[in-house]
Order: C-alpha cells, then structure tokens, then sequence
C-alpha cells in the first residue's frame, strides 16, 4: 500500500508535468488569444493559469504556515514567459518541500483562513486533493478555451504521466545495465 507522502510526491509530479504539456499546447497561442475573454471563470486563458499560481502560492503558504496575502484574481504576472517560470518554479519548490515533510504531516490537520478571513479546518490529505483536482481543474478550462482557439489539445491524463515515468524508468535501467 503506498503511503499517503508517496501518493502526494508523485501528485506534486505530475502537477509540473501536467503543466509543462498545458504550456507546450499555450506557446502556440499569441499573447493576444491567451488574454482574450473567453468567457472562463478567471475571463481568459492567461488569468486561469495566474490563478493556478495564486491558488497554489496560497495552499502552499498556508501548508507551511506563511500565509500569503493574495486575492484569487489577483494578477502577479502580465509577461507570459514569467507566469509560466514562476508556475513551474512553484510546482517544483513546492514538490522538494513536501519531499522533506516528515509521513505524518499528511495525516495532520491544518487550521487556516479562506481569503474572505473565515477560519476553517482541514486534513492535510484532503487540501493536498483538493490542490491536485482543482489545479486539474484549471488546466482543463485553459485547455479547452485554448483549443477552441485553435492550439493543439494537450494530453495531460495522469495515466499518459505514469506511462511515460514507467518508459524513462524502463529506458534508464536498460542504459545502466548496457
């Protein structure tokens, strides 16, 4: 049975994963079509992934117990190249910080304030499930706006990530077996 650390590293993967094959389909796109209003909950496609990384930075100061006075519509990054560097800066740092987290910190309950200052309580587990479907969540609404504006549809299924981990795993040990 896999540990619930070990359950939420490989999620922390396949989150930057999952991102990176996002922004392959969101480069083709021009900056104009990426911040156009595309009727999504965060209006277009570079504020849906702003939120990915608001709503992230959030979890993750309030897991670490550093709140982070943000908004979720906040808008941290108009430059693209920036707001994909940071997302995927945070994706990692984050993935390295729950690495050094000790197994019982996700059976742990966390007490915290939503952003409207209401106090709340919650398994560590279940905000780490909540963080991993919302931010599939977003992904998918960014996807679908992007492809309806004539980007590639990404492959972002978690089974596509654990086929192509088991494939480089495979390819490694053949090589180091040479």
């Amino acid at each position: 049975m896999i540990s619930w650390k070990n359950h939420f590293l490989y999620q922390a993967d396949y989150q930057h994963w999952a991102s990176d094959k996002l922004f392959e389909s969101l480069d083709k796109l021009s900056d104009e079509a990426r911040k156009r209003d595309e009727g999504l909950f965060f209006k277009s496609v570079h504020g849906t992934v702003n939120h990915l990384l608001v709503t992230n930075l959030l979890w993750w100061g309030r897991l670490r117990g550093e709140p982070q006075d943000l908004r979720p519509d906040q808008q941290l990054y108009e430059d693209w190249r920036e707001l994909k560097q940071a997302l995927k800066q945070t994706l990692r740092q984050t993935q390295h910080w729950l690495q050094a987290q000790p197994a019982d910190f996700f059976e742990g309950e966390l007490r915290y304030r939503t952003t409207s200052g209401k106090e709340h309580t919650l398994w560590v587990h279940d905000i780490l499930t909540h963080i991993a479907t919302d931010c599939a969540h977003q992904r998918g609404q960014a996807s679908a706006a992007a492809t309806r504006l004539g980007a590639p549809a990404p492959e972002m299924d978690y089974s596509y990530y654990r086929r192509e981990m088991q494939d480089s795993l495979a390819n490694a040990r053949v090589a180091a077996n040479g």
